[in-house]
């Protein structure tokens, strides 16, 4: 270990000659791209499995969430949370949408719903919650609050691919979901994502924004963009469906000898299991917080013994150089706090538990 680098995460990916196996008829068709069979078929066996409504499959997420917001005609403000990803509020902002922070709660790091109505006024028109580090939001919670107030709710789902809610698919909540296919992701096509949902009329305008708006061969009725998914990403989707649950099963013991080795020490906080929630250990974060060692000072002992963990997320949105004229991170102290102070530590399904005793004594001795 002290040779080689344990990063945070590695990509998953099928046996080479499974993958060279699916991508064979490629070369019969030519067909590369434009939603072709691979893209057709994955869809159908992503909308199985993930129990949803109905799904469509784009390059990747963040074009995934900007075409779900246009394509529902938002306009105003949005209330998101700033401890997520930056595509999160970026895709929000590029839609000329204005972003309104929610603090977090301090146990699953996911949107405080109880934070959420006072910061809904007039201009207000939907709800960004984010599932983080497979911690899933208070769904119940703001869809109630949704009905009450007439507002969308769209989720980044990006960290909860194949989760469920007491057997309800995580991507069958609010209005719509969507989900990162990205590399480092517990299911990957390589880049890649996907937008669920339920309302069926979305269908149509969901195609037509991600293939540039065009409704016909004569015919270009939205301002679209080019978000398809192609060939050879739905062909590694195909071959890691196959294998994902066993990727889960294995991403599950990591996880389980983190929280038996890490679980009882003092000024290390975990989050707590989910009652009725069924994970895809996508994320172990750890919260240093009254330790012997500080968050940075963590970081930089794993980093001298090659372990590459991650400051997940910091900085915090509301302090990037593009937002701070607007926002500030002390308006979400739990969020800041939370920032300041999490690492997510290795976690994938190759990671051998010796490797992750070694971690642990790092960090504990």
């Amino acid at each position: 270990m002290e040779n080689k680098q344990i990063l945070v995460t590695r990509s998953s990916m099928p046996n080479y000659e499974e993958y060279c196996r699916e991508i064979k008829d490629i070369w019969d068709s030519h067909w590369l791209t434009n939603m072709g069979i691979k893209h057709k078929t994955l869809e159908k066996e992503l909308k199985e499995y993930l129990k949803v409504s109905e799904i469509k499959l784009f390059t990747n997420g963040h074009l995934a969430l900007e075409c779900i917001l246009k394509a529902m005609k938002l306009q105003g403000e949005v209330i998101t949370t700033p401890f997520t990803f930056a595509s999160t509020t970026h895709a929000i902002a590029r839609c000329g949408l204005t972003p309104v922070f929610c603090d977090i709660n301090k146990d699953d790091y996911t949107m405080d719903a109880s934070k959420i109505e006072n910061l809904i006024t007039d201009k207000t028109c939907a709800i960004v919650p984010v599932h983080v580090y497979g911690n899933v939001c208070n769904v119940y919670e703001i869809e109630k609050i949704a009905k009450k107030h007439n507002l969308k709710v769209i989720y980044d789902a990006a960290h909860t691919f194949g989760e469920e809610i007491n057997g309800v698919g995580i991507g069958d909540f609010g209005d719509a979901s969507m989900f990162s296919f990205h590399a480092t992701k517990v299911f990957n096509t390589i880049e890649g994502g996907a937008v669920t949902y339920k309302d069926e009329k979305l269908n149509k305008i969901l195609n037509d924004i991600k293939n540039f708006g065009i409704t016909g061969p004569e015919t270009v009725e939205y301002i679209g963009g080019n978000a398809k998914m192609n060939e050879f990403q739905a062909a590694m989707g195909i071959c890691n469906l196959r294998h994902v649950d066993d990727e889960i099963l294995r991403r599950k013991k990591v996880v389980e000898k983190y929280r038996e080795r890490l679980g009882s020490r003092k000024g290390i906080k975990l989050s707590p299991i989910q009652d009725g929630v069924k994970s895809n250990y996508a994320y172990f974060p750890v919260v240093f917080d009254g330790y012997k060692y500080n968050r940075d000072e963590m970081f930089q002992l794993l980093q001298e013994k090659n372990i590459i963990p991650r400051k997940y997320f910091y900085p915090l949105i509301n302090d990037f150089k593009c937002y701070q004229d607007k926002y500030s991170s002390n308006d979400t102290p739990v969020a800041k706090h939370i920032s300041e102070r999490v690492l997510t530590l290795p976690l994938y399904a190759d990671l051998d538990l010796e490797t992750v005793d070694k971690i642990c004594d790092i960090i504990l001795k």
